[in-house]
């Protein structure tokens, strides 16, 4: 019986990769399994998968053939997995010996749908670690609770599929599998579902995966169009909102984030290349038309001054081309 299983993305990492597979062989146990999956990398990232397969335990290879981003890398690693519980690790970070286990213990005890960790970031030689945004540690309580208030962070905005552990029932009921296609972002809708739809979870600490921030490769450093698929994450955030039987008391805090990230992209558009510059300013006017106008209102009346503005002038704007959710 395969107890937990672990899906591991991996494109153009060749650099990375070889800390990634030390560090699940150093978390490998009997009842685990570790879905390596290698979404078209054009570098040397095959052949160390190739040799992964053969020398890490429980190691499944599966290559696809043509690039489809770490949402689809993800379904296919989860469509694979035959574990009662299921995690992830990216290709470019690494674990703690004896993490994974640590993990499964809690979720185990706990008996929850599932768990939240903190994690360690990884920037250059510095170290940091990342708190899950939840004050109770260990407890079991219901994911929707932990969406509010609107104004602070919570669970939703800490939205990393690394940082816990989920139980199959999740993969049944349709909770786990990312949006496909989704280039970026493809966490948030992702996050808000588990956190409206699952039963149980907990926090429990336990910082013991290693967050590579900065890496040149990812997505979250490279201004190509790609970036803006954050628009359509939280089209689909705000439209699955909507439909909560929760909605009015949900909708602001789905608002507020969107427009926070909105607010972060415009702020930092200079790393955009010009076209994709032009068309982050006309989707995201757009995106803030697409709005319920009221709750925006309220939202930009409640962000700091620098935010606001930024985004009142974007609105002004006419709107931009649709996105579709």
């Amino acid at each position: 019986m395969v107890k937990l299983s672990v899906v591991v993305p991996f494109f153009n990492v060749q650099t990375y990769a070889p800390d990634a597979l030390r560090s699940l062989h150093a978390n490998a146990r009997d009842g685990f399994e570790f879905i390596l999956v290698d979404d078209c990398s054009s570098d040397g990232t095959p052949a160390l998968l190739e040799r992964a397969a053969e020398e890490l335990p429980g190691a499944v290879h599966v290559r696809h053939e043509r690039n489809g981003g770490l949402a689809t890398a993800r379904n296919t690693g989860i469509d694979a997995a035959r574990g009662e519980y299921l995690t992830f690790m990216d290709g470019d970070d690494w674990l703690a010996p004896g993490h994974l286990a640590r993990v499964l213990a809690a979720i185990e005890g706990l008996g929850c749908d599932f768990v939240r960790t903190d994690h360690v970031q990884c920037t250059g030689r510095n170290r940091s670690v990342q708190r899950v945004p939840h004050g109770p540690q260990g407890e079991v309580l219901d994911p929707r609770a932990a969406i509010l208030p609107a104004d602070r962070s919570t669970s939703v905005d800490y939205p990393f599929a690394w940082a816990g552990m989920y139980h199959r029932r999740l993969v049944d009921r349709g909770l786990l599998h990312f949006t496909d296609g989704l280039r970026t972002a493809e966490d948030r809708p992702w996050i808000w579902r588990l956190h409206r739809e699952a039963d149980t979870f907990a926090a429990v600490g336990l910082p013991g995966l290693f967050y590579r921030r900065g890496v040149a490769t990812s997505l979250t450093q490279i201004g190509d169009v790609r970036q803006l698929d954050f628009i359509r994450a939280f089209d689909q955030v705000l439209k699955e909102t909507a439909r909560d039987r929760d909605a009015d008391l949900l909708m602001p805090k789905a608002v507020r984030t969107y427009c926070a990230i909105i607010a972060h992209h415009v702020g930092s558009i200079e790393r955009f290349e010009p076209a994709v510059a032009r068309k982050l300013r006309s989707m995201s006017a757009a995106a803030l038309h697409r709005m319920p106008q009221g709750v925006l209102d309220d939202v930009l009346h409640s962000m700091d001054t620098e935010r606001a503005v930024r985004l009142r002038r974007l609105r002004r704007r006419p709107a931009g081309p649709e996105v579709a959710a």
